[in-house]
Protein backbone atom coordinates (compact mmCIF):
# COMPACT_ATOMS: atom_id res chain seq x y z
CA UNK A 1 0.00 0.00 0.00
CA UNK A 2 1.30 3.43 -1.00
CA UNK A 3 -0.05 6.92 -0.19
CA UNK A 4 -2.04 8.27 -3.14
CA UNK A 5 -4.08 11.29 -4.20
CA UNK A 6 -7.25 10.69 -6.21
CA UNK A 7 -7.12 13.85 -8.29
CA UNK A 8 -10.57 13.51 -9.85
CA UNK A 9 -13.77 12.04 -8.38
CA UNK A 10 -17.51 12.56 -8.39
CA UNK A 11 -17.78 11.08 -4.92
CA UNK A 12 -20.65 13.46 -4.17
CA UNK A 13 -22.89 11.64 -6.68
CA UNK A 14 -26.13 10.12 -5.33
CA UNK A 15 -24.94 6.62 -6.21
CA UNK A 16 -22.63 6.88 -3.16
CA UNK A 17 -25.27 8.14 -0.74
CA UNK A 18 -25.96 4.75 0.85
CA UNK A 19 -22.34 3.74 1.47
CA UNK A 20 -20.18 6.86 1.12
CA UNK A 21 -18.72 6.54 4.63
CA UNK A 22 -17.81 2.90 4.06
CA UNK A 23 -16.29 3.65 0.66
CA UNK A 24 -14.27 6.53 2.12
CA UNK A 25 -12.95 4.22 4.83
CA UNK A 26 -12.06 1.55 2.26
CA UNK A 27 -10.25 4.14 0.15
CA UNK A 28 -8.14 5.24 3.11
CA UNK A 29 -7.30 1.64 3.92
CA UNK A 30 -5.99 1.27 0.35
CA UNK A 31 -3.74 4.33 0.67
CA UNK A 32 -5.93 7.15 -0.65
CA UNK A 33 -5.14 10.15 1.55
CA UNK A 34 -6.76 12.96 -0.46
CA UNK A 35 -9.55 13.06 -3.02
CA UNK A 36 -10.94 15.90 -5.10
CA UNK A 37 -14.69 16.38 -5.57
CA UNK A 38 -15.04 17.85 -9.05
CA UNK A 39 -17.94 20.00 -10.23
CA UNK A 40 -19.76 19.81 -13.53
CA UNK A 41 -23.21 21.40 -13.02
CA UNK A 42 -23.89 24.59 -11.09
CA UNK A 43 -26.98 23.12 -9.44
CA UNK A 44 -24.77 20.53 -7.73
CA UNK A 45 -22.13 22.89 -6.33
CA UNK A 46 -23.86 23.03 -2.94
CA UNK A 47 -23.99 19.23 -2.92
CA UNK A 48 -20.21 19.11 -3.36
CA UNK A 49 -19.68 21.39 -0.36
CA UNK A 50 -22.17 19.38 1.69
CA UNK A 51 -20.31 16.16 0.86
CA UNK A 52 -16.98 17.71 1.80
CA UNK A 53 -18.45 18.92 5.09
CA UNK A 54 -19.92 15.51 5.88
CA UNK A 55 -16.61 13.77 5.22
CA UNK A 56 -14.68 16.30 7.29
CA UNK A 57 -16.99 15.72 10.25
CA UNK A 58 -16.41 11.97 10.39
CA UNK A 59 -14.98 11.29 13.81
CA UNK A 60 -12.00 8.91 14.12
CA UNK A 61 -13.70 7.49 17.20
CA UNK A 62 -16.74 6.42 15.18
CA UNK A 63 -17.19 2.69 15.70
CA UNK A 64 -15.42 0.88 12.91
CA UNK A 65 -17.79 -2.03 13.37
CA UNK A 66 -20.66 0.18 12.21
CA UNK A 67 -18.76 1.07 9.04
CA UNK A 68 -17.40 -2.35 8.23
CA UNK A 69 -18.27 -5.68 9.82
CA UNK A 70 -14.80 -6.99 8.99
CA UNK A 71 -13.08 -4.28 11.07
CA UNK A 72 -12.42 -4.71 14.77
CA UNK A 73 -14.62 -2.46 16.98
CA UNK A 74 -11.43 -1.37 18.75
CA UNK A 75 -9.98 0.07 15.56
CA UNK A 76 -10.80 3.69 14.74
CA UNK A 77 -11.45 4.19 11.00
CA UNK A 78 -9.76 6.94 9.04
CA UNK A 79 -10.91 8.79 5.93
CA UNK A 80 -9.31 10.73 3.05
CA UNK A 81 -9.38 14.51 3.15
CA UNK A 82 -11.85 15.88 0.59
CA UNK A 83 -11.19 18.95 -1.55
CA UNK A 84 -13.29 20.84 -4.08
CA UNK A 85 -13.05 21.94 -7.70
CA UNK A 86 -15.84 24.03 -9.23
CA UNK A 87 -16.54 24.02 -12.94
CA UNK A 88 -19.16 23.97 -15.70
CA UNK A 89 -18.62 20.82 -17.77
CA UNK A 90 -18.69 21.23 -21.58
CA UNK A 91 -20.83 18.14 -22.18
CA UNK A 92 -23.66 19.78 -20.24
CA UNK A 93 -23.43 23.05 -22.16
CA UNK A 94 -27.20 23.13 -22.79
CA UNK A 95 -27.81 23.28 -19.05
CA UNK A 96 -25.38 26.15 -18.40
CA UNK A 97 -26.45 29.79 -18.52
CA UNK A 98 -24.62 33.09 -18.25
CA UNK A 99 -26.23 33.44 -14.83
CA UNK A 100 -24.37 30.29 -13.79
CA UNK A 101 -21.08 31.85 -14.85
CA UNK A 102 -21.89 34.95 -12.78
CA UNK A 103 -22.91 32.89 -9.78
CA UNK A 104 -19.82 30.72 -10.04
CA UNK A 105 -17.61 33.81 -10.15
CA UNK A 106 -19.30 35.04 -6.96
CA UNK A 107 -18.76 31.68 -5.27
CA UNK A 108 -15.06 31.85 -6.11
CA UNK A 109 -14.88 35.21 -4.34
CA UNK A 110 -16.62 33.85 -1.25
CA UNK A 111 -15.38 30.24 -0.96
CA UNK A 112 -12.05 29.61 -2.63
CA UNK A 113 -11.92 26.03 -3.96
CA UNK A 114 -8.80 23.97 -4.61
CA UNK A 115 -9.20 24.23 -8.40
CA UNK A 116 -11.53 25.11 -11.26
CA UNK A 117 -12.94 22.21 -13.20
CA UNK A 118 -13.90 20.29 -14.96
CA UNK A 119 -13.88 22.67 -17.90
CA UNK A 120 -12.99 22.39 -21.57
CA UNK A 121 -14.39 21.18 -24.87
CA UNK A 122 -16.32 18.06 -25.89
CA UNK A 123 -17.44 17.00 -29.37
CA UNK A 124 -18.12 13.35 -28.52
CA UNK A 125 -21.55 13.40 -30.19
CA UNK A 126 -22.67 14.94 -33.47
CA UNK A 127 -24.97 17.27 -31.56
CA UNK A 128 -22.03 18.64 -29.58
CA UNK A 129 -20.24 19.46 -32.84
CA UNK A 130 -22.90 21.90 -34.04
CA UNK A 131 -21.63 25.45 -34.38
CA UNK A 132 -23.90 27.01 -31.77
CA UNK A 133 -23.14 24.44 -29.10
CA UNK A 134 -19.40 24.39 -29.79
CA UNK A 135 -19.20 28.18 -29.82
CA UNK A 136 -20.93 28.27 -26.44
CA UNK A 137 -18.50 25.65 -25.12
CA UNK A 138 -15.54 27.77 -26.22
CA UNK A 139 -17.04 30.88 -24.63
CA UNK A 140 -17.59 29.13 -21.30
CA UNK A 141 -14.12 27.57 -21.47
CA UNK A 142 -12.49 30.97 -21.95
CA UNK A 143 -14.62 32.55 -19.22
CA UNK A 144 -13.59 29.90 -16.71
CA UNK A 145 -9.94 30.18 -17.70
CA UNK A 146 -10.31 33.90 -16.97
CA UNK A 147 -11.57 33.01 -13.49
CA UNK A 148 -8.61 30.71 -12.94
CA UNK A 149 -6.18 33.48 -13.82
CA UNK A 150 -7.99 36.00 -11.63
CA UNK A 151 -7.93 33.70 -8.61
CA UNK A 152 -4.60 32.04 -9.46
CA UNK A 153 -6.11 28.56 -9.38
CA UNK A 154 -5.24 25.41 -11.34
CA UNK A 155 -7.76 24.02 -13.81
CA UNK A 156 -8.95 20.51 -14.52
CA UNK A 157 -9.51 20.03 -18.22
CA UNK A 158 -12.18 17.86 -19.79
CA UNK A 159 -11.16 17.50 -23.43
CA UNK A 160 -12.84 14.87 -25.58
CA UNK A 161 -12.42 14.73 -29.35
CA UNK A 162 -11.46 18.41 -29.37
CA UNK A 163 -7.79 18.41 -28.44
CA UNK A 164 -6.57 20.64 -31.26
CA UNK A 165 -9.20 23.28 -30.55
CA UNK A 166 -8.54 23.17 -26.80
CA UNK A 167 -4.79 23.50 -27.32
CA UNK A 168 -5.35 26.52 -29.56
CA UNK A 169 -7.42 28.23 -26.86
CA UNK A 170 -4.89 27.41 -24.13
CA UNK A 171 -1.96 28.69 -26.17
CA UNK A 172 -3.77 31.98 -26.84
CA UNK A 173 -4.93 32.47 -23.25
CA UNK A 174 -3.08 34.08 -20.32
CA UNK A 175 -3.47 30.90 -18.26
CA UNK A 176 -0.01 29.42 -17.63
CA UNK A 177 -0.01 25.85 -16.33
CA UNK A 178 3.71 26.05 -15.62
CA UNK A 179 2.87 28.60 -12.92
CA UNK A 180 -0.67 27.67 -11.89
CA UNK A 181 -0.62 23.90 -12.34
CA UNK A 182 -3.44 22.01 -13.98
CA UNK A 183 -4.52 18.56 -15.10
CA UNK A 184 -5.68 17.18 -18.45
CA UNK A 185 -8.23 14.98 -16.72
CA UNK A 186 -8.85 11.46 -18.04
CA UNK A 187 -6.52 12.10 -20.94
CA UNK A 188 -7.82 10.48 -24.12
CA UNK A 189 -5.73 11.98 -26.93
CA UNK A 190 -2.91 10.54 -28.97
CA UNK A 191 0.85 10.78 -28.76
CA UNK A 192 1.21 14.30 -30.13
CA UNK A 193 -1.60 15.67 -27.97
CA UNK A 194 -0.09 14.07 -24.88
CA UNK A 195 3.23 15.77 -25.52
CA UNK A 196 1.51 19.06 -26.33
CA UNK A 197 -0.39 19.21 -23.03
CA UNK A 198 2.70 18.16 -21.08
CA UNK A 199 4.73 20.85 -22.86
CA UNK A 200 2.19 23.45 -21.73
CA UNK A 201 2.71 22.32 -18.14
CA UNK A 202 -0.38 20.17 -17.61
CA UNK A 203 -0.21 16.80 -15.91
CA UNK A 204 -1.94 13.98 -17.77
CA UNK A 205 -4.68 12.38 -15.67
CA UNK A 206 -4.52 8.58 -15.90
CA UNK A 207 -7.68 6.61 -15.07
CA UNK A 208 -8.71 2.97 -14.92
CA UNK A 209 -8.64 2.94 -18.72
CA UNK A 210 -4.91 2.26 -18.47
CA UNK A 211 -5.71 -1.14 -16.96
CA UNK A 212 -7.24 -2.26 -20.26
CA UNK A 213 -4.57 -3.89 -22.46
CA UNK A 214 -6.73 -3.09 -25.48
CA UNK A 215 -6.44 0.67 -24.83
CA UNK A 216 -3.37 0.70 -27.02
CA UNK A 217 -3.66 4.31 -28.22
CA UNK A 218 -3.89 5.64 -24.66
CA UNK A 219 -1.14 3.42 -23.31
CA UNK A 220 1.20 4.40 -26.14
CA UNK A 221 0.41 8.11 -25.65
CA UNK A 222 1.33 7.83 -21.98
CA UNK A 223 4.60 6.07 -22.82
CA UNK A 224 5.53 8.68 -25.42
CA UNK A 225 4.76 11.57 -23.04
CA UNK A 226 6.90 9.94 -20.36
CA UNK A 227 9.70 9.37 -22.84
CA UNK A 228 9.76 13.13 -23.49
CA UNK A 229 8.84 14.59 -20.08
CA UNK A 230 9.44 11.81 -17.55
CA UNK A 231 6.98 10.40 -15.04
CA UNK A 232 6.74 13.96 -13.72
CA UNK A 233 4.00 14.61 -16.31
CA UNK A 234 1.46 12.18 -14.83
CA UNK A 235 -1.15 12.02 -12.06
CA UNK A 236 -3.70 9.31 -11.32
CA UNK A 237 -7.44 9.46 -10.71
CA UNK A 238 -10.49 7.22 -10.50
CA UNK A 239 -13.09 9.57 -12.03
CA UNK A 240 -15.49 7.50 -9.94
CA UNK A 241 -18.14 6.30 -10.48
CA UNK A 242 -16.85 6.03 -14.06
CA UNK A 243 -13.67 4.51 -15.54
CA UNK A 244 -13.71 1.30 -13.50
CA UNK A 245 -10.47 -0.71 -13.83
CA UNK A 246 -11.04 -3.86 -15.89
CA UNK A 247 -10.19 -6.16 -12.98
CA UNK A 248 -12.94 -4.54 -10.89
CA UNK A 249 -15.70 -4.76 -13.48
CA UNK A 250 -18.62 -7.06 -12.78
CA UNK A 251 -20.81 -6.16 -15.74
CA UNK A 252 -20.23 -6.46 -19.47
CA UNK A 253 -21.84 -3.04 -19.90
CA UNK A 254 -19.01 -0.50 -19.98
CA UNK A 255 -21.17 2.49 -20.89
CA UNK A 256 -20.27 5.63 -19.01
CA UNK A 257 -22.52 6.44 -16.09
CA UNK A 258 -21.98 10.13 -16.81
CA UNK A 259 -25.17 11.80 -17.92
CA UNK A 260 -27.39 8.73 -17.63
CA UNK A 261 -29.97 10.89 -15.90
CA UNK A 262 -29.31 14.61 -15.74
CA UNK A 263 -31.65 15.05 -12.78
CA UNK A 264 -30.32 12.20 -10.64
CA UNK A 265 -26.89 11.29 -11.93
CA UNK A 266 -25.47 7.79 -11.77
CA UNK A 267 -28.38 6.18 -9.96
CA UNK A 268 -28.06 3.26 -12.35
CA UNK A 269 -24.30 3.06 -12.06
CA UNK A 270 -24.42 -0.15 -10.02
CA UNK A 271 -25.24 -1.91 -13.28
CA UNK A 272 -22.53 0.01 -15.06
CA UNK A 273 -19.50 -1.10 -13.06
CA UNK A 274 -19.59 1.60 -10.39
CA UNK A 275 -16.05 2.76 -9.74
CA UNK A 276 -14.93 3.70 -6.22
CA UNK A 277 -11.89 5.58 -4.82
CA UNK A 278 -10.57 2.33 -3.27
CA UNK A 279 -9.85 1.12 -6.83
CA UNK A 280 -7.08 3.70 -7.31
CA UNK A 281 -4.26 1.22 -6.48
CA UNK A 282 -5.14 -0.71 -9.64
CA UNK A 283 -4.38 2.39 -11.70
CA UNK A 284 -1.04 2.73 -9.93
CA UNK A 285 -0.24 -0.97 -10.46
CA UNK A 286 -1.08 -0.95 -14.17
CA UNK A 287 0.83 2.28 -14.75
CA UNK A 288 3.82 0.83 -12.92
CA UNK A 289 3.77 -2.22 -15.17
CA UNK A 290 3.28 -0.18 -18.34
CA UNK A 291 6.18 2.17 -17.60
CA UNK A 292 8.36 -0.48 -15.95
CA UNK A 293 8.81 1.72 -12.88
CA UNK A 294 8.49 0.12 -9.44
CA UNK A 295 5.32 1.06 -7.59
CA UNK A 296 7.09 2.67 -4.63
CA UNK A 297 9.07 5.06 -6.82
CA UNK A 298 6.07 5.81 -9.01
CA UNK A 299 3.71 6.42 -6.08
CA UNK A 300 6.09 8.90 -4.46
CA UNK A 301 6.54 10.80 -7.74
CA UNK A 302 2.81 10.82 -8.51
CA UNK A 303 2.20 12.39 -5.08
CA UNK A 304 4.68 15.17 -5.91
CA UNK A 305 3.11 15.60 -9.35
CA UNK A 306 -0.39 15.88 -7.88
CA UNK A 307 0.72 18.48 -5.36
CA UNK A 308 2.39 20.47 -8.14
CA UNK A 309 -0.68 20.22 -10.38
CA UNK A 310 -3.01 21.32 -7.58
CA UNK A 311 -0.64 23.88 -6.06
CA UNK A 312 -0.59 22.19 -2.66
CA UNK A 313 2.12 20.97 -0.29
CA UNK A 314 0.54 17.88 1.26
CA UNK A 315 3.07 15.79 3.16
CA UNK A 316 3.74 12.34 1.73
CA UNK A 317 2.51 10.06 4.49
Amino acid sequence: MYPMIDTHTHFDAPVFDEDRVLQAQKAYSKGVRHLVLVGYLYKHFDRIYETQQALSELEPSESASSASPSTSPDTSPSYPAAHIALGLHPFYIDQHTDAHLTAMAKMLDERRPLAIGEIGLDTYTDEMKTADKFDKQKRFFNAQLDMAVKHQLPVMLHIRKAHAEALAILKAHDYDAHKLGGIAHSFSGGEQEAKAFAKLGFKLGVTGQVTNPNAKKLRRAIQVAVDSYGIECLVIETDCPDMTPVMCQTSANNQSALGMNVDNEWQGAEGYNRNVPANLPWVLKSLSELLEVDSATLAAQLWKNSCAALQTSWAYQ
